[in-house]
C-alpha cells in the first residue's frame, strides 16, 4: 500500500496535467475559430483594398522604404525564396502552436505571456480589417507575383482557400507580430546561445518571407509588430489584474486564470 501511493500520486499528477493542457487547447481552439469567422464576416471590397494598397504603396515611397518589388525580383529562382516559401506556411500553422505546446511543458509563465499577447492581439486586430482592409501585394496589381501558389502547390487563391480566411486582411501582418513574439518567448527559455540567436532571427526571417512571397508590405509588417506588442501589453495588463485578491474575501483565493 505504501509502495502504491507514490505511483498513485504520479499518475494522478499526470492526469492533471494533461487536463490542463486539454483545456488550454480547447479555450485556443476556440478563441482562433471566432478569430477566423470574424476576419472571414468582414471581407472587405477588393476595389476599397486596392486603393489602400496603393495609399501604403505611396506612403512606403515617401519614406523610401518600398522594397516589396525589388525583393521578390533579387530572390526570385533561388532556394532561399524555396524557404521563405515553406517558411510562410509553417509560421502560423506549425511554429506558433508549435512554440506554445514547448512553452506550456518548458515555462508556463513565459506560455501564460505569449498566449495572452495572441489572444489579445486578435482581439486588436479584427476591427482593424473590419475598418481598412487591405489587398497583399500580389493581389493590388502591381506586378508581384503570388510565389506561394506557383512555387509550393499550395494555391493562396482557390475558392476552397479563401474560404477559411479573409485575403482582404494584410494589416496588420500578424504572421511577422507573432513570429517576433514567438521568438522573444523562445529565447527567454533557451539555454544554448545558438538557439537563442536562431529565435531572435525567427521575426527578421518570417519579416523578409512575407514581403518576398507577395503577401504583405512593409507597412503591414510595422503594423504587425505594434499589434503584438499592445496585444503583449494588454494580455499582461489583464493577467495582473485577474490575479489581484478580491478587496471582499478570503485574499487566498486568488483567481489562477493567468496560470491555467
Amino acid at each position: 500500500m505504501l509502495a502504491a501511493s507514490p505511483l498513485r500520486s504520479s499518475r494522478l499528477a499526470r492526469a492533471a496535467v494533461s487536463s490542463g493542457a486539454r483545456v488550454q487547447i480547447g479555450v485556443f481552439l476556440l478563441a482562433y475559430l471566432v478569430y477566423s469567422a470574424a476576419r472571414w464576416v468582414m471581407v472587405g471590397d477588393l476595389g476599397q483594398a486596392q486603393e489602400h494598397a496603393m495609399w501604403i504603396v505611396d506612403l512606403e515611397q515617401d519614406l523610401g522604404v518600398a522594397t516589396e518589388a525589388s525583393v521578390q525580383n533579387a530572390l526570385n529562382g533561388t532556394w532561399i525564396l524555396w524557404l521563405l516559401n515553406h517558411a510562410y506556411l509553417a509560421a502560423q500553422l506549425v511554429v506558433v502552436p508549435g512554440a506554445l505546446i514547448f512553452l506550456y511543458k518548458r515555462s508556463r509563465s513565459i506560455y501564460t505571456r505569449l498566449r495572452n499577447t495572441i489572444l489579445a492581439t486578435w482581439l486588436i486586430s479584427i476591427p482593424v480589417y473590419a475598418a481598412f482592409p487591405v489587398a497583399p501585394p500580389r493581389l493590388a496589381d502591381m506586378g508581384i507575383v503570388d510565389t506561394i501558389t506557383s512555387q509550393t502547390g499550395f494555391a493562396m487563391d482557390s475558392s476552397l482557400t479563401t474560404s477559411f480566411y479573409n485575403e482582404l486582411a494584410a494589416v496588420p501582418s500578424l504572421h511577422v507580430g507573432f513570429a517576433v513574439a514567438v521568438g522573444i518567448a523562445i529565447a527567454a527559455v533557451a539555454r544554448q546561445p545558438l538557439v537563442k540567436a536562431a529565435a531572435l532571427l525567427w521575426g527578421p526571417a518570417i519579416g523578409l518571407a512575407v514581403v518576398a512571397t507577395g503577401n504583405h508590405f512593409v507597412f503591414d509588417i510595422a503594423a504587425g509588430v505594434v499589434a503584438s506588442a499592445l496585444g503583449y501589453g494588454i494580455g499582461t495588463a489583464a493577467a495582473r489584474a485577474s490575479s489581484r485578491p478580491s478587496a471582499v474575501g478570503m485574499p487566498a483565493l486568488r483567481p489562477r486564470l493567468a496560470e491555467a
